[in-house]
């Protein structure tokens, strides 16, 4: 049996932050957007992985949580009434005779338009784990990958392993309501932020936290639960009362099926021109977010944004080829969504000075 045909302007492949933001600065353009993730809810890792985790580089957000960030951007978007198909893949991909392209996924649902964009994150992931016999006995006995959800941690003892961004990140996020938190990195010189690496250092000369290094952990122990990390520091073995052992090495990026759709890539992510608008070696194809790469590219999901605006206006020209678009900034032209209602920013009030 033939699925039923999923027809709109811009087919976006991943409904993470910048897939969303697509649908916003699409719609301004009054063009239709139909969504595709492998997973069950719009959002992608901001929600799957670290959705109480807080994001400091947004514009007029000095603080915001991952998951409310994506709630934001679902509510600007709604106005445009995306259309989304989730828990499935995006498997084959088809040039049609007519210039549109289809996309079927992996249960058979289909979708045509003439401009895709592939704004996957990291493409299908999985955790990078540590190498050492017994790990798996402890998955979901006290191992955990991600930090979903916050308050299971409180008052418990956590061993957190790594030396990036995200390892930081939470030993200074979970330092606030874990019993002791202990932080194990091979090397004495950490990879994330400065701003971060001041902060964990700040917590340990406060006795708020414990940091091995250079260290490793080696081992874990425990009757039906975890219980023990061991950990190698030089010659010393150190065992750590331990509720918890998060491991955070990051991320192994699998491209999957689209890596089989004839676009350039380059060490697992998709080639694009940046000094144009973000399109692959397919015209028609536009790779945006943590998904592509060029000479400079920054993997920030404000770069995402600004990579969605630029793609948006050059699907316009492709979907439009004979209508002219005069950039009109959102304070002038108003928001029109596509039940025909206008939102339109109000004058400021001045008042004089007394």
């Amino acid at each position: 049996m033939i699925s039923k045909m999923i027809k709109t302007d811009i087919i976006i492949i991943g409904a993470g932050p910048v897939g969303l933001f697509a649908v916003f600065e699409a719609g301004l353009l009054n063009m239709k957007c139909h969504l595709i993730d492998v997973l069950p809810k719009p959002g992608g890792q901001c929600i799957e992985l670290y959705p109480k985790k807080p994001i400091y580089d947004i514009p007029a957000y000095p603080e915001i949580l991952a998951g409310d960030l994506i709630k934001n951007l679902l509510k600007q978007c709604s106005q445009f009434e995306p259309g989304f198909t989730l828990g499935e893949r995006a498997e084959k991909f088809e040039k049609l005779k007519d210039g549109n392209f289809l996309i079927t996924t992996d249960k058979g649902t289909r979708h045509c338009a003439p401009v895709v964009a592939i704004a996957g994150g990291l493409g299908g992931f999985q955790p990078r784990k540590p190498n050492f016999e017994g790990l798996s006995n402890y998955e979901n006995k006290g191992v955990c990958y991600f930090v979903k959800e916050p308050k299971k941690f409180k008052n418990k003892n956590i061993v957190i392993s790594g030396g990036g961004d995200s390892a930081l990140d939470w030993t200074i996020e979970l330092s606030k309501i874990a019993k002791k938190v202990t932080l194990v990195h091979r090397r004495n010189e950490f990879r994330g932020a400065l701003d971060s690496v001041e902060k964990v250092q700040e917590l340990k000369n406060k006795n708020k936290i414990n940091i091995i290094t250079p260290a490793e952990v080696f081992n874990l122990s425990g009757n039906k639960k975890l219980q023990h990390v061991h950990v190698k520091n030089g010659e010393d073995q150190i065992k750590v009362e331990a509720d918890y052992f998060i491991p955070l090495f990051g991320l192994t990026p699998r491209l999957g099926s689209i890596s089989e759709w004839g676009l350039e890539i380059e060490k697992n992510s998709i080639v694009v021109n940046n000094s144009l608008d973000y399109q692959t070696n397919i015209p028609g194809v536009f790779a945006i977010g943590d998904i592509n790469t060029y000479a400079g590219k920054l993997n920030l999901i404000l770069c995402g944004f600004h990579e969605a605006a630029l793609m948006c206006q050059a699907a316009f020209k492709i979907i439009n080829p004979n209508k002219k678009y005069v950039l009109k900034y959102t304070t002038v032209s108003g928001i029109k969504g596509f039940d025909g209602s206008v939102k339109k920013a109000q004058a400021p009030v001045v008042k004089s000075i007394k």
